[in-house]
């Protein structure tokens, strides 16, 4: 079955021209099990889908197969059973037959004309000019449903390593960090993987700069720990921060990786991407 034969999934919009350009969309099996852990036991995320009375979920980008969307479908169940996901790729060529509540379509960043209550748009902008975040982000923003969310971020190509920035409506609200706690050896090692927004802002006057050195910092304060392993040495390193007054956002559990999750106002560029 080719591209031009799928029905289109409900809501979609016909004649709509794509926004965005073509990228490599490489892309891996379970490569974005971090950002899917986090996603599915966060608050506000949980609250929104929960709230929602079209549960739509967009995967914007996902590549040359489609294997991290149902991924992604399949970890929502545990917040939406009755959650309906919509792969987005710009490529004809990559869109594919869908099932088990999971379609696809020809899309960009114009959202192929969904009103989603959330996207996920990873590994996406990274391969574009840090000019172009700005009005990406707009455009999603605009497609969304009322109280709708957006992930949007990079990973490494194993998924060891990942950043993303969680958005609302009218702005960004919060930066997260989450490391496989055995693939890195200082926590600023994840700046190779921060989001566009950010990446190019690992200076010296920047405002994520100050951040990662801090948290270096007292990830080295929290040495001793590390007899008990990466995990035990992170979770004194977060209680460190917190003492020094950086806003770092609680875990509602113990989970297999080392995350930092705070405020976007704290890492925002000095010259905003917005």
């Amino acid at each position: 079955m080719t591209s031009a034969t799928l029905r289109r999934p409900r809501g979609a919009q016909a004649g709509l021209t794509p926004r965005g350009v073509i990228t490599r969309g490489t892309t891996g099996i379970n490569r974005l099990r971090r950002s899917d852990r986090w996603l599915v036991n966060d608050a506000l995320v949980r609250r929104t889908l929960g709230d929602s009375a079209d549960p739509l979920v967009v995967d914007l980008g996902y590549g040359n197969r489609p294997h991290t969307t149902f991924e992604l479908a399949d970890r929502l169940l545990s917040v939406r059973r009755d959650r309906r996901v919509v792969g987005l790729e710009i490529d004809p060529e990559r869109v594919v037959e869908g099932g088990n509540g999971v379609s696809f379509a020809r899309g960009g960043f114009e959202l192929s004309g969904l009103r989603p209550v959330f996207v996920r748009a990873f590994n996406v902008l990274r391969q574009y000019p840090e000019e172009s975040v700005g009005p990406a982000w707009a455009l999603m923003q605009s497609g969304l449903a009322p109280g709708g969310l957006i992930l949007e971020g990079t990973c490494d190509e194993l998924g060891r390593r990942c950043a993303w920035v969680l958005l609302d409506a009218t702005r960004p609200l919060s930066l997260t960090l989450a490391w496989d706690p055995f693939d890195v050896e200082t926590p600023s090692d994840i700046a190779e993987r921060l989001p566009k927004a950010l990446i190019h802002r690992n200076v010296p006057g920047e405002p994520i700069h100050a951040l990662l050195a801090a948290v270096d910092r007292a990830w080295a304060i929290a040495a001793p720990h590390g007899s008990f392993g990466p995990r035990v040495r992170w979770r004194a390193s977060l209680q460190l921060l917190r003492a020094q007054g950086v806003p770092v956002q609680p875990q509602r559990r113990r989970i297999r990786d080392n995350v930092l999750t705070v405020p976007w106002d704290l890492v925002a560029p000095a010259q905003s991407p917005r």
